[in-house]
């Protein structure tokens, strides 16, 4: 099946990154992550790159950071699931005997994207939100850790990290940062603008900055 065409944000008409999500179905993903729905039941799985349902519906939940460099790499990416299985042989993910996956690892990542596809990308261990905008300002995207429920932000955070999203400017006002989310449960939530202070409260401090293609 031929994936759909990446559209791109209307909050940010200046950025030109294509919005990627994790699931192959976007429409689904609210089903997927909050009601239960076996991703399985997704009907465009095959669009992922996934050699079998199975294996769709094992991974498709691991793979935010696959989403986000797919989006970093811009028009014409390999499918989710060739990243996925290259960042595998880099060491970026673990798929372990007992059916545990272990990863995402950013120092992997970051090789395999320079080695591979000619993407500078900067392991940040400690950064801080004031440090992301100057990451922007440079010209660079950001993969931030954060947690999952960054969707709902107007309740309040349950944790920090666990799930990563792709930073690519600052709101139009200079004072917030405008972020493509892979497991975005809708159009508003793939592509979002919250103020710094709101972001900071699901950040947990770490992440990958990437450059541009060379």
């Amino acid at each position: 099946m031929t994936p759909p065409p990446p559209v791109t944000s209307p909050l940010c008409p200046t950025c030109h990154i294509p919005i990627q999500t994790q699931f192959a179905s976007p429409d689904l993903i609210e089903q997927i992550v909050y009601g239960g729905l076996d991703p399985a039941s997704d009907p465009a799985w095959e669009s992922s790159g996934a050699a079998t349902v199975e294996e769709y519906a094992r991974w498709c939940g691991h793979l935010c950071g696959m989403a986000c460099l797919r989006m970093a790499l811009g028009p014409g990416a390999p499918s989710l699931f060739a990243l996925r299985d290259d960042a595998l042989e880099y060491g970026a993910y673990t798929d372990h005997e007992d059916d545990t996956i272990q990863g995402l690892v950013y120092a992997p990542l970051a090789k395999y994207a320079e080695e591979a596809h000619a993407l500078p990308a900067t392991v940040h261990r400690h950064l801080t939100p004031p440090q992301i905008l100057e990451l922007l300002d440079a010209g660079r995207t950001v993969m931030a850790s954060v947690h999952y429920e960054i969707r709902n932000p107007d309740r309040e955070a349950p944790g920090r990290g666990g799930h990563l999203v792709l930073i690519t400017s600052r709101t139009p006002d200079g004072n917030g940062v405008h972020f493509h989310n892979p497991s975005g449960t809708t159009p508003d939530t793939r592509a979002a603008n919250l103020p710094l202070t709101t972001f900071e409260r699901f950040f947990a401090g770490r992440g990958m900055s990437f450059g541009a293609r060379r």
